[in-house]
């Protein structure tokens, strides 16, 4: 029997407005024999190893192992629907849970892709600029899988060239080992990519934003090192990431705004493309909108996660809050006052939502917005932390009040807020203290309110270790920190390779 690759073209080419589109249609299978053989051959599967990460059917679900596991959020939606859900909700987390099954299997498809580039393109006779780009951006996207299924998974598979299936009985990997190679491939895809650039600053045609770039591999190469504790380097790096133009928007939900999708806080975020066929949009729409909008309810705001935001002594909350999630007698979109009865919490998340007067309830799971992987304010979050586990407190009060102070002035840019041109007396002051602990805990509050339903926060939890954790937690009696650090690998998994084993607990 042939083997075949199936091309499936990636929503990677924007234009710089916000017409979004796609330059290319899905093609059929071809068979390897005929495949990647052309420049545009390397360009189709390239293209096609973006596609896993996107949310345009339900099997990326990120943002249950990420936020819904965590104390920002709980499952929503109608009590016994999506049960995995729930069970990961709750602690009662089993090998055969779908939501762990096809996280493993789309990530390890996205890995595979990556590594039939890796193989195939330099063999291509072809403009070497691109083919160094191509390279670059194929490191890149695995070295994000890797990263994105140690982080869920801990000790996994490390699979760097196409296989045939007789091979691919591979052992784990401890989950430190497996950092290390997230470093390489990020490293790979910096040298690659910065090449292709001094071989052709064009390299990158204007209309195709989203893809992998140097300064987005650095930015996670930065968080990388941050999650093992290289505060040095983490520092170094992420102080590199600011050479690459980014800057923050002077209005924090500008980044939850389809109209300002790919800005210059993004430094790398999965595309989407509404109307396409098959569908190119974001399902997240609808999987988290409160059902009185035509969504199914999912991942609610919990109250521990509203406390968490800070108010003045008029109350009047950090304006994050409300760019961040409906609440009682606030706007939700559309000039609609948000009804607590929408959620089990009072609260709906709003970040990776759009308006019905953007998509229309007929077309709810088919949306424009742009799903953020890493921008610029958590850079600087990541040297605030870097430094400040370095001891050198005062330089980490820099990065960190630049993000709070860019907060705070939203009050000077967006005219929606309530008493817009003047900042209320009292919000979100500067950090002052010079005490290590007191400093730390700061800036984790921080990471909290700023990247709140980005999909990070669990890996927060885990990563600050024991104490923090069962913290979070001490309200779910299931909780084991030895045994939650990671999820368990999947039953598929363990059935089809017998020389992996299972993670410790489970």
């Amino acid at each position: 029997m042939k083997k075949y690759i199936i091309i499936i073209i990636a929503i990677v080419t924007l234009t710089t407005s916000c017409s979004k589109f796609l330059d290319e249609q899905p093609q059929g299978p071809y068979p390897t024999s005929e495949f990647f053989k052309t420049e545009n051959h390397a360009k189709l599967a390239i293209d096609a190893c973006y596609e896993p990460l996107s949310f345009a059917n339900s099997n990326n679900r990120l943002w249950v192992v990420t936020d819904v596991v965590s104390n920002d959020a709980v499952k929503g939606g109608f009590p016994g629907d999506q049960a995995d859900i729930e069970l990961i909700d709750n602690f009662q987390i089993y090998e055969d849970n779908g939501n762990l099954e096809t996280i493993w299997s789309i990530y390890y498809e996205g890995i595979s892709r990556c590594n039939m580039v890796l193989k195939h393109v330099p063999d291509i006779d072809m403009d070497k600029a691109l083919q160094d780009r191509i390279l670059g951006e194929a490191f890149f996207i695995r070295g994000y899988f890797y990263f994105q299924l140690c982080n869920i998974f801990g000790n996994i598979p490390i699979v760097l060239e196409p296989l045939s299936p007789e091979d691919m009985q591979v052992p784990n990997s401890n989950q430190e080992d497996v950092y290390v190679h997230v470093e390489t491939d990020f490293i790979s895809a910096i040298d690659f990519m910065e090449r292709a650039l001094q071989q052709n600053p064009n390299i990158y045609p204007s209309g195709e934003l989203g893809r992998g770039t140097p300064g987005a591999a650095k930015a996670l190469l930065s968080k990388t090192y941050l999650f093992q504790k290289k505060w040095e380097v983490a520092y170094d790096v992420a102080q590199d990431v600011a050479s690459y133009g980014y800057s923050l928007m002077p209005v924090y939900q500008h980044n939850f705004n389809v109209i300002y999708d790919n800005n210059n806080e993004q430094i790398f975020q999965v595309q989407h493309l509404a109307g396409q066929s098959p569908v190119q949009g974001s399902r997240l729409n609808q999987w988290l909108a409160p059902r009185e909008q035509n969504g199914y309810g999912f991942d609610e705001p919990t109250q521990n996660f509203v406390d968490e935001f800070e108010m003045t002594n008029d109350s009047v909350y950090d304006p994050r809050l409300d760019y961040t999630l409906g609440r009682k007698g606030q706007l939700w979109f559309d000039d609609i006052l948000y009804d607590t009865a929408w959620s089990s919490t009072g609260y709906n998340q709003k970040k990776s939502l759009q308006p019905l007067s953007e998509i229309p309830a007929s077309s709810k799971g088919d949306a424009d917005l742009n799903f953020t992987v890493i921008r610029f304010a958590e850079v600087l979050l990541i040297q605030a932390e870097a430094l400040c586990e370095m001891g050198n407190l005062q330089e980490a009060l820099i990065p960190l009040n630049k993000v709070r102070k860019r907060a705070r002035e939203s009050y000077l840019f967006d005219a929606s807020l309530p008493g817009f041109d003047t900042i209320p007396q009292g919000l979100l002051p500067d950090i002052t203290t010079t005490d290590q602990v007191t400093l730390l805990a700061a800036i984790r509050h921080e990471r909290r309110v700023e990247l709140g339903f980005e999909s990070i926060r669990y890996f927060d939890i885990i990563r600050y270790g024991k104490q923090y954790a069962e913290s979070a937690f001490v309200d779910k009696d299931n909780f084991i920190y030895e045994i939650h650090k990671v999820f368990p690998i999947p039953q598929s998994e363990i059935e089809t390779n017998k020389n992996i084993t299972q993670n410790f607990g489970y």
